[in-house]
């Protein structure tokens, strides 16, 4: 199972193929982290202990969107030059091609408490897509303690 996660105290993003037990020291601040092994139906984050995971595609946002607006430009093209027919393909086309990456891609399971990222993994009846009011409340949750960290409490 391989691992991504940001260092819990300077968020430099770290990797890791997450087999047995291990102690990891952050590169750029020397924080020191004790990683437990994931059991294989990963209940529980192995950084930070949380039982709060969902899943989602592990998919680059950036592609995605790249793909829509190439899309939305070469059918504006097409439909300015009065080409219907090669509008319809570009757009039907790039679904059907969306649809099939969907289906190929896998799922990463994610932790909402130090968003740390498992892919090569099975998501479970346990994991379910991300929700907005769990989400929300770790969103909140980060930023009060950084606020008391600048105030220095």
């Amino acid at each position: 199972m391989n691992v991504c996660f940001p260092c819990p105290a300077c968020d430099r993003p770290a990797w890791l193929e997450l087999d047995r037990p291990r102690d990891w020291q952050c590169a750029r601040c020397d924080h020191r982290l004790h990683i437990a092994q994931a059991d294989g139906a990963l209940t529980n984050c192995a950084i930070c202990g949380s039982h709060e995971l969902y899943k989602k595609k592990d998919f680059p946002h950036w592609l995605g969107m790249s793909l829509l607006v190439g899309a939305c430009v070469g059918s504006l093209i097409t439909y300015g030059l009065y080409e219907k027919w090669l509008t319809w393909a570009i757009l039907i086309g790039t679904a059907l091609f969306d649809g099939l990456l969907y289906l190929w891609v896998g799922d990463a399971i994610v932790c909402y408490s130090c968003n740390a990222h498992y892919r090569g993994i099975q998501a479970g009846e346990r994991h379910r897509p991300y929700e907005l009011t769990i989400g929300e409340r770790y969103r909140q949750e980060r930023i009060r303690r950084e606020s008391m960290r600048k105030q220095g409490i």
